[in-house]
């Protein structure tokens, strides 16, 4: 296998034009294509302290960090010290939620594909000590819970932090030291990390945020609490990201012959548990996996983000064909990095991934959608102006108040949105284009619910 990176002129070019068309900073971009390696690298780390980013620069991946945190679960499955079936109760008994029923009946697999039931996050502080993720599952007795365990999907960034106390309590070891020990060194992620202090002694990237100037402006917190690690709180490069999506389309042993994680489990991650309807994420969430059908070809990813910084990993199993890119500017960081692997699946695969056609503005269907939904830290709200239908979310302000400063990304400008059947929706401008989702209705067919990146909004007003 040969594993010296090469060049594509195309590529460069492309990435060079996206980045220059939406004013990012920099851009980093590995492709696995035909048993050989090619990286693209464009710009510079941070407009303050300008160095040129390169495939071994260190990016903050957000969400992307689920897919370690659930393949070091599955380790632990592969060992019989964790059953997918069992209720978390099993391996955190101290767990508390609002409901006592629901505390009890959630299993593992809930939580590995989203179907907990939990609200998506509490916004808090508890440290940065070996205790931090068991002081952050001492305050899930406030966490909202929007459904039954199994009844439906809603993307909980609780749920996986919840599962970093899964693997705590079952190897007695902290979550980043099992992380790795069982995935990092075997795999051979050797610029992998979760602490501040491994980070900054090596070359990284900073977020950039645009500013109601039109400027950019360097993000001043760099990631989320300890607490976060597990469902978002990993610092990776381009060259680890790609090894990574590597290990994933192969058989589950390493290039020296270790397995790793059986076979069966790591094609298990990779198939449907429960489908999703209209949502940009995925058609279907695996394990982890977020799954979709583009133009006949089966795809496998996860994105990620967070204060500035943008992650996307999608892999093509079938082919062979997998693709990371890092950017680190928001919010065109989020366009850009869909850009990039549009481009790559058809420059390379032929395969055409494009949004839908939205329906034509209707005034009777708009009308019975306006109003206020929530989330647990957010509210979103569909209103018009000059004739177009918009949603507009915000950081509820007592959330944003709470926190220290800098802890809560900025808000977005208000985005456009267009209709399409069935209650479904489509974002058809800025940085959030081609977003997708859903209205959910009661039995008397009023509005009750809005679902936004996959994620429930209950109706307020």
């Amino acid at each position: 296998m040969n594993d010296t990176p090469n060049h594509d002129t195309a590529l460069a070019d492309f990435i060079a034009e996206v980045a220059t068309e939406h004013d990012l900073p920099g851009i980093a971009v590995g492709i696995w294509i035909d048993g050989r390696e090619i990286i693209a690298n464009y710009g510079v780390t941070s407009i303050e302290n300008p160095v040129p980013v390169t495939e071994h620069t260190v990016f903050a991946v957000g969400s992307t960090s689920k897919t370690f945190t659930a393949t070091a679960l599955m380790r632990l499955v592969a060992a019989g010290k964790v059953d997918l079936d069992a209720p978390v109760r099993t391996y955190v008994p101290e767990l508390k939620l609002l409901d006592e029923q629901h505390a009890a009946t959630i299993t593992v697999r809930h939580l590995l594909n989203h179907t907990a039931g939990l609200e998506w996050n509490i916004i808090n502080n508890t440290g940065e000590g070996d205790d931090g993720l068991a002081a952050f599952v001492a305050t899930l007795s406030e966490l909202p819970l929007i459904a039954a365990p199994g009844e439906r999907a809603s993307y909980s960034q609780a749920g996986f932090n919840l599962l970093g106390r899964v693997i705590e309590n079952v190897t007695g070891e902290p979550f980043e030291k099992v992380v790795a020990d069982t995935v990092f060194a075997p795999v051979g992620l050797a610029e992998s990390f979760y602490f501040r202090d491994d980070i900054m002694t090596r070359r990284f990237s900073v977020g950039h945020e645009r500013q109601e100037d039109g400027t950019l402006a360097v993000a001043r917190t760099w990631k989320g609490t300890r607490a976060n690690n597990p469902g978002g709180g990993l610092g990776t490069t381009v060259s680890d990201l790609l090894r990574w999506g590597r290990f994933h389309l192969g058989d589950g042993r390493t290039a020296s012959g270790e397995t790793v994680l059986p076979t069966e489990l790591l094609r298990r991650m990779q198939q449907p548990t429960v489908t999703l309807r209209a949502s940009t994420l995925a058609d279907a969430f695996g394990l982890c996996w977020m799954l979709r059908e583009v133009d006949g070809v089966h795809l496998v990813g996860h994105g990620g983000s967070g204060f500035g910084q943008f992650a996307d990993l999608q892999l093509v199993p079938e082919r062979g064909f997998a693709i990371a890119v890092l950017s680190n500017a928001s919010p065109e960081g989020i366009p850009a990095n869909q850009a990039i692997v549009r481009w790559a699946l058809e420059h390379y695969l032929g395969v055409i991934d494009k949004d839908p056609e939205p329906l034509p503005f209707d005034a009777e269907r708009v009308r019975e959608l306006l109003g206020e939904y929530e989330i647990d830290a957010m509210t979103a709200t569909f209103l018009v102006e000059d004739g177009q239908l918009l949603l507009d979310c915000k950081v509820k302000p007592e959330i944003r108040a709470a926190a220290p400063e800098g802890a809560i990304p900025q808000d977005h400008p208000a985005f456009p949105i267009g209709l399409l059947p069935n209650d479904e929706y489509i974002v058809t401008a800025g940085s959030f284009q081609g977003q997708r989702g859903f209205l959910t209705r009661d039995n008397h067919g009023e509005i009750t619910a809005l679902d936004l990146a996959g994620r429930v909004f209950t109706r307020v007003s």
